[in-house]
């Protein structure tokens, strides 16, 4: 068991994964989130700093929700994220298209490295290894 303090609220709970904060600071954590969603819908081209002031949110909180790919700046937005790869501007998530595109290859290449390409003999015609019991 996984014990640990809420960096929030400093409450002991066990933890499992995610962000280091309790169950009930996560439910506000994601009633402020919804909060700020519905800002958005109702305040088409509001900016991170109003939005903030709004729903009484830290500026780093939404962009921590911009980097998990839960919230997206529109095409005129005047501020982007970086890919952190390469730098490009990209208006959610961690990574532009072209280097998640990058590392999917990569990991399937890694993936498929192990797996062994040649068929597989049907049943043993007496070469090769063979069970052997001692006495």
């Amino acid at each position: 068991m996984n014990v640990r303090n809420c960096r929030n609220c400093g409450c002991i709970f066990n933890y499992v994964t995610g962000p280091v904060i309790c169950p009930a600071c996560r439910e506000k954590l994601e009633e402020k989130f919804q909060e700020v969603k519905e800002y958005i819908r109702d305040n088409k081209g509001a900016g991170i700093p109003e939005v903030a002031e709004a729903c009484d949110v830290e500026v780093a909180q939404i962009r921590q929700w911009l980097r998990e790919g839960r919230l997206e700046l529109t095409e005129d937005a005047q501020m982007y994220l970086s890919c952190e790869t390469c730098g490009k501007p990209i208006r959610s998530g961690r990574f532009c298209e072209k280097c998640t595109l990058n590392m999917s290859r990569g990991f399937q290449e890694v993936l498929n490295a192990g797996k062994d390409t040649s068929p597989r003999q049907a049943k043993n015609d007496g070469e090769g290894p063979k069970m052997r019991y001692l006495k």
